[in-house]
């Protein structure tokens, strides 16, 4: 007879499905549900909350989540020391290596549930939006009649929509936390501004296997983290392009109700498994519209560029300092050819993946713009959004470094004519100054 304890035994009716969690929470692992811990989940579930997400449940979705993980400990002194005296070192090499001045004003050291807290504001940003339109397109997809008929009902499905958003969202940002370096580490601005945040048990696993010394790894992740600070104080509109990609993706959210029913209709309800694999298959996921694929190339883009850049300055700011800088690099890219954690998280939220699939073209691009203009022009372009490269520049960098794909007219016209004419006076003033860029990688 099977041990009703057994947490790896497989009676969970809702194995495979969107329930399966909900499932597990109320039983324990065994076969009766926990009808108090089940009750304390719907008073939850209905509490008032700000905006279309219940963010104090995905908070505590999230500390759960970690809690099963294993232990959490607080960086002790010994580690938030280390940390201070890398970012000291990383913002001296980066110095060498960019113009922009220094983004950071102190550095932290947090354990994953502190990157959870510190890092909540910026993540009900990104996420209220999509909720918003998710909630409202399941409001529209019912027909005139129904709502009609659904009255005050309508409210607390969107109120029990919320919660089971931020059940979603908990477990996502649960998982990210144990997987995350830094603050900056999907490539988007997560915590407080100024702020060099690192995780150092995450650095720790990060460097398993590497061959490197923990010090070097952490020093690695610590330059990253502050060149990403850099470019985000040097281009404040940053922050808030990136965020706007992801409010056009969630504006476009849809639900094709017909196709919903017509799966439906196609189903055995003899046959459990079948209807897992449909939900599995996103049944009840959005369809994405032309508006949204737009959306999210140009986000792809912009991270794209962002990545491309830190790498290529971090390159240069190690360049003869730090020979473990180069299969640091080569892992790091690894690491998010092979679908790291930011595009986990967001296809965990409405199937919005996030993976920036021309990080290494947009490096060429940035190491291009430095060879033929010198590192002034591959900083300038940042000083305006209208001036970074385009999905087409990126699959023509020296081009790009030649000024040939830049229109002759157009909205950024002026922009353009307004960075021809700085460069040329960085130019002028660097004419005397030595060449030592002939051998830097492209």
């Amino acid at each position: 007879m099977a041990d009703p304890h057994d947490p790896d035994r497989d009676d969970n009716p809702f194995k495979g499905t969107p329930m399966e969690q909900f499932f597990t929470a109320f039983t324990g692992g065994g076969g009766t549900p926990d009808f108090q811990a089940l009750m304390n989940q719907v008073q939850r579930m209905f509490a008032p909350h700000e905006g279309h997400v219940n963010f104090d449940m995905a908070k505590d979705v999230a500390r759960h989540v970690l809690a099963a993980a294993g232990p959490d400990p607080s960086p002790h002194a010994g580690e938030r020391s280390a940390v201070d005296d890398a970012l000291r070192l990383a913002e001296m090499w980066l110095d060498s290596a960019t113009d922009l001045p220094a983004g950071a004003t102190r550095a932290v050291a947090w354990s994953k549930a502190e990157w959870v807290e510190q890092t909540s504001g910026t993540w009900h940003q990104l996420v209220e939006p999509i909720a918003e339109h998710v909630v409202e397109a399941m409001g529209d997809a019912l027909p005139a009649e129904a709502r009609a008929m659904a009255g005050p009902l309508v409210g607390m499905l969107s109120q029990a929509g919320g919660a089971m958003f931020g059940q979603q969202v908990g477990q996502a940002l649960g998982t990210l936390a144990g997987e995350v370096l830094s603050s900056t580490d999907v490539g988007l601005p997560l915590g407080p501004e100024r702020t060099a945040a690192v995780l150092p048990a995450n650095v720790r696993a990060f460097g398993e296997g590497l061959e490197h010394s923990e010090a070097d790894v952490l020093l690695y992740v610590v330059l990253r983290e502050a060149a990403h600070q850099r470019l985000f104080a040097h281009a404040p509109w940053l922050a808030a392009r990136l965020v706007g990609a992801v409010e056009d993706f969630g504006r476009g959210v849809t639900i094709d109700v017909s196709a919903i029913e017509s799966q439906l209709g196609s189903l055995d309800p003899s046959r459990p498994d079948e209807i897992a694999e449909a939900l599995q298959g996103g049944l009840f996921e959005p369809a994405r519209t032309p508006q949204q694929e737009q959306a999210l190339q140009r986000l792809e883009t912009m991270l794209a560029l962002v990545e491309g850049w830190v790498d290529e300055v971090v390159t240069q700011a190690t360049k003869d300092r730090m020979p473990a800088a180069v299969p640091l690099a080569e892992a790091m890219r690894r690491r998010r050819a092979e679908g790291g954690p930011a595009e986990q998280t967001f296809a965990t939220l409405v199937g919005l993946e996030l993976r920036p699939r021309r990080l290494r073209d947009a490096a060429n691009l940035w190491a291009a713009l430095r060879d033929a203009q010198g590192p002034e022009a591959r900083d300038a372009v940042w000083s305006h959004p209208d001036l970074l490269p385009t999905v087409d520049d990126l699959d023509d960098p020296i081009g790009f470094a030649a000024g040939e794909n830049r229109p002759s007219d157009g909205p950024s016209a002026q922009f353009d004519a307004q960075f021809d004419e700085a460069l040329g006076r960085l130019l002028d003033e660097g004419d005397d100054r030595p060449s030592g860029d002939d051998d830097q990688p492209r």
